[in-house]
Parts: C-alpha cells; sequence; structure tokens
C-alpha cells in the first residue's frame, strides 16, 4: 500500500523547499520531520537560555575523531536549523563552481557551472524575499534580476562603521538577507543571529517554503518522528521508509523519497541503512556517503575602543569580500567577512573564560564580526555509524588561509580605529554549514548524485541537502541549497511531461 506519492525525510530549508515547488503538482506529498513546531516563549529571546543554557540544543550526542563525545549544534524542529539561522541568503561567487587554487589544496570544479544555476537563484531570492543590492562588490556574480527589496538597513553605530572600514581600505557592502526586520524587533529587541523564529521575522524555511507547501490540501507534515533507515526492493529502488513514532515502529511508503535530514543525518541515514546487497549503506556504491565532509573555517572577531559604546540591537548588515578570491596582494582566496549578530556579555562568557563584569564591558564596546574561509573536501574527513552512533571525524583543511584572513582583518580594524581586537575560533561544537558527505557529479563511481540530486544507485532517490554540495565556498550555503531544489524540482517535472510518465519528481 502507497502512504504517499513523495516522501520528504526533513523540513529543512532543502525539503522545505522541495515541498513548495512539487505542492501545485497535486500529488500527496508527506514530510517527515524528527523534531516539532517551535512554539513562541519566554526563552526565544532570552540569551541566558539560548547560550548559556544551551535551552534548544538537542539531547544528543556524537563522537569525534579522537574517540571524544560531544553535544552537536543542530536542531531539530519544523524548518530545521534555518529557525536559527543568521537568514544571510548569498549566492556563491561564479570563480566558486570553478575549480580554485587555494593555499593548501584545491577545491574542485562542480559539474554545473554558476550560469546554469543563476536562474534558479533569482528565483529563490524572489520567494525568500532577499533584501539586498548589487552594488560595489567586486566579486558578485551576474544577476539576470535586481532584488525585489532594498537591503535591511544600518543602524546608526553600523554605519559609522561602515564609513571607517571604507576609510581603511575594505569595500563594505550590503548583507542580502531575508528578515523582516520591523517584524522582528516588534517581539523583542534582540539580533537575530541564532535567536529561534518563532513570530516569522526570518525568512526561513518553515515561514516561507513550507508555509507555501502546506497551503496545499495534498501535502501532509508528520512531526515527532525519526526515521530509523530506508529499505529497498529486489531492483534497487527504495521501497520503504522505516520510522519511530509515538514508540511504535512502522514503514512508510511512496514511489519517490526524498532525503533532507542535513550534511551528517542524512549520510548516516544512508549508511545506517545498510543490507546484504548494499554492505556499505544505500547509494553508496561509490563509497563517497559520509565523506568529504566540509564546515567552515570561522572565527568571530570582537573589535573595541574603550572609549565607544556600540548601540546597535542587531547590527548583521553588512560584508567585505576583498579577500574572497585573493589575499589583496594576488595571493590566494582568504575567505568572506560580515556582521556577526550583536553579541551580549551573556553570550561572550557562555563561550569564553571572561567573568560576567568584563564580558559586559566589552560587549557593550564590541562591533563583531564573523570570519568565513573555505574548508576543501577530504575523503578522510567523514561521518561513520558505529553500534547506531554517529562519529564524525573532521579533518579541518585550510585553517593556515583562514588565520591569513583574520589577521589582516585584524589590522584593518586597528587601522579603522579599534586599537582592541579579540578573536575566538569556531569548533566542532558549532555547525558552520555542514556540507558534502554526498557529493554531486557525473561519475557514478566518484560521486552520489548526478546533476539533479538524484541517487545515481536508486533512481527514485533524490538528496537535497547540503550533502550534495561539491564544495563548501567561503559564504552560507543556504540560498545555493534552495536554488538547487527549485531546479532539480523543475528538471524532473519537465521531464516528466515529456515522458507522460507520473513516476518522476
Amino acid at each position: 500500500m502507497q502512504d504517499a506519492d513523495v516522501i520528504i525525510i526533513g523540513s529543512g530549508m532543502g525539503g522545505a523547499t522541495m515541498a513548495a515547488q512539487l505542492s501545485p503538482s497535486g500529488r500527496k506529498i508527506l514530510i517527515i520531520e524528527r523534531g516539532d513546531h517551535l512554539r513562541p516563549s519566554a526563552n526565544d529571546r532570552d540569551d541566558t537560555a539560548i547560550f548559556a543554557n544551551g535551552h534548544f540544543r538537542p539531547d544528543e550526542t556524537w563522537v569525534d575523531g579522537d574517540g571524544q563525545p560531544f553535544n552537536p549544534g543542530n536542531y531539530y524542529n519544523v524548518g530545521g536549523n534555518s529557525k536559527f539561522y543568521g537568514a544571510v541568503l548569498i549566492r556563491y561567487r561564479k570563480e566558486d563552481f570553478s575549480e580554485l587554487a587555494h593555499l593548501q589544496g584545491s577545491s574542485p570544479a562542480w559539474p554545473i557551472t554558476y550560469d546554469e544555476i543563476e536562474p534558479w537563484y533569482a528565483r529563490a531570492e524572489s520567494i525568500f524575499q532577499v533584501r539586498g543590492e548589487n552594488q560595489g562588490d567586486r566579486t558578485e556574480p551576474v544577476h539576470s534580476n535586481a532584488y525585489d527589496f532594498p537591503p535591511v538597513p544600518d543602524e546608526a553605530d553600523i554605519a559609522d562603521l561602515r564609513h571607517r572600514l571604507a576609510r581603511a581600505g575594505l569595500t563594505p557592502v550590503s548583507l542580502p538577507l531575508g528578515v523582516d526586520v520591523e517584524r522582528w524587533l516588534a517581539h523583542g529587541a534582540t539580533p537575530w543571529d541564532a535567536f529561534p523564529d518563532t513570530c516569522s521575522g526570518k525568512m526561513d524555511a518553515e515561514t516561507i517554503a513550507l508555509q507555501s507547501a502546506m497551503n496545499a490540501a495534498n501535502v501532509f507534515l508528520m512531526t515527532n518522528t525519526k526515521v530509523e533507515r530506508l529499505e529497498v526492493d529486489a531492483v534497487g529502488a527504495v521501497s520503504g521508509v522505516v520510522v519511530k513514532h509515538a514508540d511504535r515502529i512502522e514503514t512508510l511508503r511512496a514511489p519517490i523519497v526524498v532525503l533532507a535530514a542535513g550534511a551528517v543525518n542524512s549520510a548516516a541515514l544512508l549508511l545506517s541503512s545498510r543490507t546484504e546487497t548494499y554492505p556499505t549503506g544505500l547509494a553508496n556504491r561509490s563509497d563517497q556517503v559520509g565523506r568529504n565532509f566540509m564546515n567552515h573555517n570561522a572565527s568571530a572577531i570582537l573589535a573595541m575602543h574603550p572609549f565607544r559604546k556600540n548601540n546597535a540591537i542587531y547590527q548583521k548588515t553588512l560584508m567585505c569580500n576583498d579577500y574572497y578570491l585573493t589575499d589583496g596582494d594576488k595571493g590566494p582566496p582568504l575567505g568572506n567577512i560580515q556582521l556577526l549578530g550583536k553579541i551580549s556579555g551573556t553570550i561572550l562568557s557562555a563561550n569564553t573564560p571572561l567573568p560576567k563584569i568584563l564580558a559586559n564591558w566589552i560587549a557593550a564596546r564590541s562591533f563583531d564580526f564573523y570570519a568565513m574561509s573555505e574548508d576543501l573536501p577530504d575523503p578522510e574527513s567523514r561521518v561513520t555509524v558505529k553500534n547506531e552512533q554517529i562519529h564524525l571525524s573532521w579533518k579541518r583543511t585550510n585553517w593556515d588561509a583562514h588565520q591569513m584572513l583574520v589577521q589582516k582583518l585584524k589590522r584593518v580594524l586597528k587601522k579603522a580605529g579599534f586599537p582592541i581586537v579579540l578573536t575566538q575560533s569556531f569548533d566542532k561544537r558549532t555547525p558552520s554549514h555542514q556540507c558534502g558527505t554526498a557529493r554531486m557529479g557525473v561519475d557514478p563511481t566518484t560521486s552520489v548524485v548526478d546533476t539533479y540530486c538524484r541517487s545515481h544507485d536508486h533512481k527514485n532517490l533524490f538528496i537535497a541537502d547540503a550533502s550534495v554540495l561539491p564544495t563548501s565556498a567561503a559564504v552560507n550555503p543556504a540560498l545555493t541549497i534552495a536554488a538547487l531544489r527549485r531546479r532539480a524540482a523543475d528538471h524532473s517535472r519537465r521531464e516528466e511531461c515529456a515522458a507522460g510518465t507520473r513516476v518522476r519528481l
């Protein structure tokens, strides 16, 4: 018996966008989500609850490459990690789709070009109501359409910071953001970066894509349901999705299955679904599932002047790409610089050994930056599953380039009038755009999915999350995930119309 025409596992940026794209088809679409809806609560804008007490972090333990357990910062809720994201919806640069030499290796070329994905970037920007402008950034690739909305405005102290950075030699430009600032601030005077969205102030996966999908009578959502494994039939098709719901195990069936559980959990699910026919897991004849895990090299940089306060509330409105394609002296690419949401004393003391009184003093005077550099794919950086436990062995790459980026930024900030600059790198407990564990490619021996995100091994299985990204680039991946999903769904719909069949997406 068939439970749906399409089963989508995960309601984050990939799964929700796929559901929205398919909902006009009239087919029964069932979305399975491990978590539940985030409901408004007193914890939503409480930095102590979020950053000191870890209120929203999962009750889950993974094991790192040294055999040490740790609590991952991935979230299980409707909308996935996008409910907590910084809402930066930026395109990969055109050069990111080609082979690119870095200080400590090369990132491989994608099997598609920027020009092929550009129309889908434009559509995704429109759907997610991206606020931005295309002015001044020499790395910005060609856009076929202007943004539908102007950029989120700088607060007064951030406008002054923009001028200081420009005078110091950088090229600050507006971040493309999916945020309704007025709606966000109406529910509390806080940043949105890393705070949960329960007021629809962020254009996240639930607020935009999933809500659009759920407006259709043919789309259904199962929450608090954990997928245990996938089943395959004798011809290699995914024939069942085994789930645990309300302490009961059941098997759901659909002719099409879309996996969108995130780079770590999607890989873990495929590996956990091994059979005698597929002893290394599903979709894994290439032995690439779980490999090439990437997580951006990232650091927080706090610039301050002891006699000047920063009164910004949300802060996160600008970025600099001066070192994105070169170090500024014909050297290797270093990465992206953007503002963080405004850091409080509570956030600072929760993540450093600083006493609360000193943390409050620093936070009141700091301008908070996020430096992000590309992590290169390494087959030994991987997800494995042992005794039903996720093991994540992250082999960080290109770290020297990231340190160069941080040092260059520190020098510029001191030139811009900030005599004190503090830095703190992010570790495995902070997911910095995990990706790459089911890479896209044209060769089934070296990749997991084709250029439309269909499994090479199981023709009715699609992967719709950051797993498929061949490279991490050095910018936030959410928009690229959404664009790829829309491109894949559109291709399959056109294939279906040409063939006169309903077995495709």
